[in-house]
């Protein structure tokens, strides 16, 4: 759940760069990061780990702008000497393996991984502002700070009795805050607790300073979120040690999914805050923090988004950031795989904002030379088509009812789920994919979920991915409702891949045991005389018979069969 700077586990990532808000990262259902240029709307660059469903990446964060070099540069004048700009490059992505890799978009490959430190799942990650440092929570309740110089630990403790769900650094890089249940506040240089805040009934899944004001003059501020919490609290560090309860809280309609923040450097500078929730709604806040505040604060403004069609269906939002205007606000929204990024000025005077937008549109223009040129002819009554195949098949097409139609597409999407699956050519599988109508897409996607979860369902890794990438292009340029489903799908794609992996291992070494003790009792016989064969066939001798081989054999074939 993220702020800027980080993405929790409950989530799937989705953070924009720094300052520039140049790129759009995140990780969608398919365990791959994908990089979007917000200005060209266009993938900029994809990263597959390794093991990216054994260790699927949980959580992401953008490490502070610098200067990047890109290739070899001649060295210049002083007379030619221009300010270098600072540019967003590192990024940080946990995993559920409990390593976290740092990602180098100016490279456009993996910098470095940081593994050994955590025994479990990395729930968040955060950098130091001014340091190279970073910070990183796992499911085995202890911190990691990590000297990326090095790229070793640095220092590690023990948080708390629970899972470290949340991170985030002060601006002037002293303090940290973690959570699980409970929020402690960390003093940097000696790792010890300052002070503890407690008030949330589930996990913290968001961490932000507010302020940047020193924490000796009671204008310290910091806001927390929960799962499954409509409520976000605002925290004062006060220097009397009497900040127990939270005084602020802003009102949300669901659990806040990313929030970006505006701080405040002054009692007279307002706290600018736009929270997207999980159901899709954007809620953009306006506040000056002075003191506790009795009521709870509803939003400003609350912005949603739908389509273009009579019955408007809601677009969800991802992710926002504000500008250095207070009506600019840059959005992005869709799925995760193809998300729609957007620069819009809203009118914060009204309470509540519609925005409409054809999203197939938009999908279908961002599109660079994948779009297919094949178009379907419309055929009506009055149409005559020539059928090619057997001779004498050249009557007319005739309109059929509305009843009827709907039963040939039913009857025909059952037929072609059907007989898909019972093909092992893989050209077969990609032209059948490749003309599929839409109305077959859901269907088959059904039918297939069902075969894989059965025990003796087996295809070759070829054939699996061959009919998941022809099936998830269709979806993508025609149907991104679909996404979620085909994330599941993948995932039980390649877990049935990998066991298929071991099986065969398995396999292989039960034929070899089967095989040297088949050897054995061969060559045993074969020196044994015929008397002392006889003697040792009676009930009373327990060897190797050319029976107990039959029993070996039928045991080590149920005990194969059961995998």
């Amino acid at each position: 759940m993220a702020a800027d700077g980080g993405s929790s586990s409950l989530q799937l990532p989705c953070v924009f760069s720094p300052k520039s808000r140049q790129f759009l990262a995140l990780c969608a259902q398919d365990g791959r990061l994908r990089i979007w240029n917000t200005d060209s709307k266009t993938l900029h660059q994809e990263y597959v780990p390794s093991a990216h469903l054994s260790a699927t990446c949980t959580c992401i964060a953008w490490g502070p702008c610098r200067t990047v070099k890109e290739g070899p540069q001649r060295k210049k004048r002083k007379s030619e000497a221009v300010q270098v700009e600072e540019k967003a490059d590192l990024l940080a992505m946990g995993t559920a393996a409990g390593t976290v890799l740092i990602y180098s978009t100016a490279k456009g490959a993996l910098h470095c991984t940081l593994d050994g430190a955590h025994s479990g799942g990395v729930n968040c990650v955060q950098w130091h502002p001014e340091e190279s440092l970073l910070y990183s929570g796992s499911d085995d309740t202890n911190i990691v700070e990590w000297d990326l110089q090095t790229g070793k630990t640095r220092s590690k403790w023990k948080a708390d009795h629970a899972a470290v769900t949340s991170l985030c650094v002060s601006p002037d890089g002293k303090l940290l805050l973690s959570a699980g249940h409970i929020i402690k506040m960390w003093d940097l240089d000696t790792k010890e607790v300052y002070r503890k805040f407690t008030g949330h009934s589930t996990a913290v899944t968001t961490l932000r300073f507010a302020t940047t004001r020193p924490p000796d003059s009671n204008g310290l501020y910091f806001l927390s979120g929960a799962a499954h919490d409509r409520l976000l609290s605002v925290w004062q560090v006060r220097e009397d040690g009497k900040d127990k309860n939270s005084v602020v809280s802003f009102t949300l309609t669901d659990e806040p999914q990313h929030i970006d923040l505006v701080t405040s450097n002054s009692k007279e500078e307002a706290v600018r805050l736009a929270v997207v929730c999980k159901d899709g709604q954007l809620h953009l806040f306006e506040h000056f923090l002075n003191g506790p505040c009795k009521k709870p604060l509803s939003p400003s403004c609350t912005v949603q988004m739908s389509d273009t069609k009579e019955s408007p269906i809601p677009i969800p939002l991802l992710a926002a950031v504000l500008g250095a205007d207070t009506r600019t606000v840059m959005l992005a929204y869709g799925s995760h795989l193809q998300p729609v990024m957007e620069k819009v000025e809203i009118n914060t005077a009204e309470r509540h904002v519609c925005l409409t937008r054809d999203v197939q549109t938009t999908l279908s223009l961002s599109m660079e030379t994948t779009v297919s040129k094949v178009k379907t002819p419309i055929v009506n009554a009055k149409s005559k088509v020539l059928v090619p195949g057997l001779p004498g098949h050249k009557a007319p097409l005739k309109g059929t009812s509305q009843g009827s139609e709907k039963r040939k597409k039913d009857t025909d999407t059952k037929e072609v789920g059907s007989k898909v699956f019972q093909t092992r050519k893989e050209m077969v599988i990609k032209k059948t994919v490749a003309r599929l109508p839409l109305s077959a897409v859901l269907p088959l996607v059904e039918e297939e979920t069902k075969l894989w979860q059965k025990p003796l369902w087996v295809l070759s890794c070829c054939l699996l991915k061959c009919f998941y990438l022809q099936l998830i292009y269709l979806c993508i340029q025609q149907l991104p409702d679909l996404v979620t489903q085909l994330g599941v799908l993948y995932h039980m794609i390649e877990s049935r891949v990998k066991m298929f992996h071991k099986l065969t291992k398995l396999d292989g070494k039960l034929y070899l045991l089967m095989t040297q003790v088949s050897a054995n009792i061969c060559s045993v016989e074969l020196s044994l005389s015929h008397k002392e064969r006889m003697s040792l066939s009676s009930p009373h001798f327990c060897s190797y018979t050319p029976g107990s081989c039959e029993a070996v054999k039928t045991q080590a074939e149920k005990f194969e069969c059961c995998f």
